[in-house]
């Protein structure tokens, strides 16, 4: 019985056995499934936890799916830009994302990044990150005593206008 469900036939790709064994194998398998079963909770979330990205591919209904989009921002972070909008501005599921991979912070919704709390969170991932933050925060962090040490890319470390420590250990 093969898993690639490229080739597969209409009836292969509505079979739940067969779908579910090729989602269990590569999760963006589910992108050639049926409309049925890219609509099957079970499904999608065997999809997403092989493979993050498999949330582009699930039904519409399920990117608002709390636990589907949780596993999939948990295996790729930046599965976050397939989820609901409503999730996007979910602290939770935005925070277990940033904290995978800062960058991204990009795919949270405007009031997550104006988040002091979650954006030096996803800064301390990846100094990347804070060109995703809002304007207003930005500019807050980026200005203050002089920048600490140069990060790898020549990011610089920020610090909190008037504070000692940085804002990033």
């Amino acid at each position: 019985m093969t898993t690639d469900l490229s080739d597969a036939t209409a009836a292969q790709r509505d079979d739940p056995g067969l779908v579910r064994a090729a989602v269990r194998k590569s999760g963006v398998a589910i992108k050639y499934a049926s409309a049925r079963l890219r609509a099957d909770p079970g499904v999608a979330l065997a999809a997403v936890r092989q493979n993050g990205r498999a949330l582009e591919f699930v039904a519409e209904d399920l990117r608002g799916d709390r636990k589907i989009v949780l596993a999939a921002v948990g295996k790729w972070a930046i599965a976050l830009e397939f989820a609901a909008p409503a999730l996007r501005d979910d602290r939770d599921v935005v925070l277990r994302a940033v904290r995978k991979w800062g960058v991204a912070l990009k795919h949270a919704s405007a009031r997550l990044q104006a988040d002091r709390d979650l954006v030096l969170t996803a800064v301390k991932r990846n100094s990347a990150a804070l060109k995703y933050a809002s304007d207003a925060l930005r500019a807050e962090l980026e200005s203050g005593p002089p920048p600490g040490r140069q990060l790898g890319t020549g990011a610089v470390t920020l610090r909190r206008s008037g504070d000692a420590a940085s804002g990033l250990k």
